[in-house]
């Protein structure tokens, strides 16, 4: 099925070589810059480290671990031959994550939060804000790709070690919320949101990652690599999910029958009644009041008026994060009154967050910085394909940082040189 990308490839004009050291400078001068893990840089043990700014000490080598042997006990432990290297990629090397048939092993790297704690990487609390890289091949897989999102072993299946959520920022491939997409998750509590059991603080790219074989021919590979990424900028409560440089504004429409944005739904809906005197239709009491979802609706985009007589008016008004449908009735010449007002669509990406990330006081109530999977309870597969760079930054790049650092690797992947 591969011969007419290889005849393709074949007939295309070489790549120019490219210099990693220039890559890594191109990351490591960008403003902000925390972290990169690109798979070539090790300390002297053998393990995979970060570069950092100038004059940053932290200890930011990642250990391999299988979580459900550490967290159920059961399979066996994981090492770094669990990752096994491509020999190439963006910075020059990649590492694999394979499609496990064991539902006992699930390897991922880690930053244990012993050495993360406080660290420029643990961005978290007021006025902070957090942008991430990862540069991948997709093969399979919808889950995590990296960051601090610890989603607990404390809903049932049985886990020996028993903790609960500790989320702060992390990329996702999508996830129900459009599989194969670029995905950033957010958490102001480390926990649940809108009353679902789960975080569901997310933007979500309307794009999707191409799916390649991990034993595609080198060609196609090399041409296959993407730029997941995100920002989260305190300052305008927002998050947004960026592909390739590019973040594409999204709209869930009928977000209350979607799988993971009827979740703001309800809390957009839950806060509505609130404002009303009395208890309303539908109207849950116990719903608490700091997960309420109101974006700012105070500065009208767009109005269309859908239906008017001397007694009612229905239009729809759109806003930067909502589109809500407002039904206005009167009697006689009295003054309109707001009857009902509906949520019609939810922007997806950007998202508003009006929160700040979750704020762990100590090391035994934050989470690691993961990098292949995160430990959840469902113990999936999870993404499968290939990793060749983590980049972490401590503010909201620009939209015109974001497009360059997507372009710093398009004259295709280098190999490793140490």
């Amino acid at each position: 099925m591969w011969k007419p990308f290889v005849a393709l490839l074949a007939s295309a004009a070489l790549m120019p070589a490219a210099d990693p050291q220039a890559r890594i400078r191109q990351v490591t001068r960008t403003p902000g810059f925390i972290a990169l893990w690109d798979f070539v840089q090790r300390d002297p043990q053998g393990r995979f480290t970060a570069h950092q700014p100038p004059g940053a000490t932290a200890d930011f080598h990642l250990d391999a671990i299988n979580y459900v042997h550490d967290y159920w006990q059961q399979g066996r432990p994981a090492t770094y031959a669990d990752f096994p290297l491509l020999g190439r990629g963006p910075f020059g090397q990649a590492i694999q994550l394979r499609q496990e048939t064991d539902p006992t092993f699930r390897p991922c790297l880690i930053l244990p939060r012993e050495r993360l704690h406080d660290t420029a990487l643990d961005v978290k609390g007021p006025n902070r804000s957090v942008s991430m890289l990862v540069w991948l091949i997709r093969e399979s897989g919808n889950h995590a790709l990296a960051g601090i999102w610890h989603e607990g072993t404390d809903l049932g299946n049985g886990a020996a070690r028993v903790e609960r959520g500790k989320r702060q920022y992390a990329l996702f491939a999508g996830l129900a919320a459009n599989a194969g997409a670029a995905a950033v998750h957010v958490s102001e509590n480390g926990r649940n949101s809108f009353g679902d059991r789960y975080a569901r603080n997310l933007a979500v790219t309307p794009e999707v990652l191409p799916a390649v074989p991990s034993d595609a021919p080198a060609q196609v590979l090399d041409q296959s690599w993407q730029l997941a990424g995100f920002t989260f900028d305190n300052r305008k409560h927002e998050v947004t999910a960026y592909l390739n440089g590019k973040a594409t504004e999204y709209w869930i429409e009928n977000p209350q029958k979607h799988p993971f944005f009827q979740w703001p739904a309800k809390g957009w809906q839950q806060a509505q009644f609130h404002r009303q005197p009395g208890l309303q239709e539908g109207e849950d009491p116990s719903f608490p009041a700091d997960q309420y979802y109101e974006p700012p609706e105070t500065k009208l985009l767009h109005r269309e008026v859908e239906q008017s007589t001397p007694a009612s008016r229905r239009e729809l008004q759109t806003f930067r994060y909502t589109k809500v449908r407002v039904t206005w009735q009167r009697e006689g010449k009295g003054p309109w009154r707001v009857v009902q007002r509906e949520l019609v669509a939810l922007k997806a990406n950007p998202f508003w967050f009006g929160h700040d990330l979750y704020n762990p006081r100590t090391k035994e109530e934050g989470g690691p910085f993961t990098i292949g999977r995160v430990i959840h309870t469902s113990k999936s597969v999870g993404f499968t394909g290939y990793i060749g760079g983590v980049a972490v930054f401590d503010r909201a790049l620009t939209p015109n940082q974001m497009q360059r650092l997507a372009e710093i690797t398009k004259p295709g992947p280098i190999a490793a040189t140490r």
